[in-house]
């Protein structure tokens, strides 16, 4: 699949993507992206999260692809447990632990248990070695369950501006070849 044959939906984690994110510099340069906002980024509350990408997903055109990071991961594969007819696929990074109470911030917890079912659509998960909310062990686990392609980024931390990830040109060749195998 060509990426303008498709809708790019960005669907950012816990408190949104700034300026410098990886996906907020995506979004400027594909004119066929558009970011799913929420209401409130810094309390995320995770029906509210789903049901407003649930209205986007709807509100497509064309196919669509989620380019999903972090709690936005989470707020994704719950999204489409009921309804992913319109979804080809999902380009996940950074999916954070949602069943482990020692990570911080605790909305995370909110967000959990991840659908332990294949996804009904192709999909990467990049994970990185050492993310700070999640263990590779972790990632690995939901690509296995989720039928995902799994993306070994190395020793990334938690893939974002952060973590030396702004434009993450890597992530959008890993990108590229994903939309080719759709």
């Amino acid at each position: 699949m060509k990426i303008k044959d498709a809708e790019i939906l960005i669907v950012p984690g816990f408190k949104d993507s700034g300026p410098d994110h990886w996906q907020s510099r995506w979004q400027t340069g594909m004119t066929n992206a558009r970011r799913v906002e929420q209401a409130e980024w810094s309390k995320p509350v995770r029906e509210d999260w789903v049901v407003r990408l649930r209205e986007e997903i709807e509100r497509a055109e064309k196919p669509v692809v989620l380019v999903a990071h972090s709690l936005g991961v989470a707020t994704a594969v719950h999204a489409v447990e009921d309804n992913a007819d319109k979804v080809r696929g999902g380009f996940f990074v950074a999916p954070p632990e949602t069943d482990n109470p020692s990570v911080r911030p605790k909305h995370l917890l909110t967000f959990g248990p991840y659908p332990s079912a294949p996804l009904p659509f192709p999909s990467f998960l990049v994970a990185s070695r050492n993310d700070p909310f999640s263990s590779y062990d972790r990632a690995a686990e939901l690509a296995n369950d989720w039928g995902a392609f799994l993306v070994d980024a190395g020793e990334s931390g938690h893939i974002d501006p952060e973590s030396g990830h702004g434009p993450w040109p890597e992530g959008l060749m890993v990108f590229a070849e994903f939309m080719k195998r759709l």
